[in-house]
């Protein structure tokens, strides 16, 4: 079993962490997030730019939220100083995307009209070519659930691998019909 639990989240410098009751707050260079905790089982100090998150017992809820508490806090902080990042890429004949003022992705994906994708302000899209989306942001979980919905749109397909999918994705390819 992993102890993840047991070693601290350090502090990178700029970045500030506050502690109140069961809610952890990180502010830093890409924003604010914060994250409540479940302060009946694990308990979170901060020492010496560290933040150190104890079991109150021994059970296993308890042990489980030790290591689940100190993930969370990690991904926090990591993401007000470094930031997330998630590219997709787009494969097909006349596949490509675009980006239109600050927050609106448009997609030709093969229909009949374009899609339009409206990002919430926290995230930021880029198109480095037109068949390239780096989506990056401070949540880690907003990046993947913004990534997850424009791969919605098409997702790549196993005859001709043809659709939206994540950068480094192997699609399982099919046979085609036999004469």
């Amino acid at each position: 079993m992993s102890r993840i639990g047991k070693y601290p989240v350090i502090v990178p410098n700029g970045v500030t962490v506050s502690i109140d009751n069961n809610v952890v707050t990180a502010k830093g260079k890409l924003g604010e997030l914060s994250f409540a905790f479940d302060d009946s089982h694990v308990a979170t100090k901060l020492e010496d730019n560290k933040v150190v998150v104890t079991p109150l017992s021994q059970s296993k809820q308890a042990r489980a939220l030790w290591g689940t508490t100190r993930a969370q806090i990690n991904t926090l902080i990591k993401g007000v100083s470094e930031g997330f990042k998630k590219s997709l890429e787009l494969v097909g004949v006349g596949y490509k995307a675009r980006v239109e003022g600050s927050h609106k992705l448009i997609l030709s994906l093969g229909f009949s009209h374009d899609v339009i994708f409206d990002a919430p302000k926290d995230i930021n899209i880029a198109c480095v070519s037109p068949t390239q989306i780096t989506i990056s942001g401070a949540d880690k979980q907003l990046v993947g659930q913004i990534a997850a919905e424009i791969r919605k749109y098409r997702k790549p397909e196993p005859y001709k691998g043809k659709g939206v999918k994540f950068e480094g994705e192997q699609v399982r390819r099919k046979e085609g019909k036999k004469k």
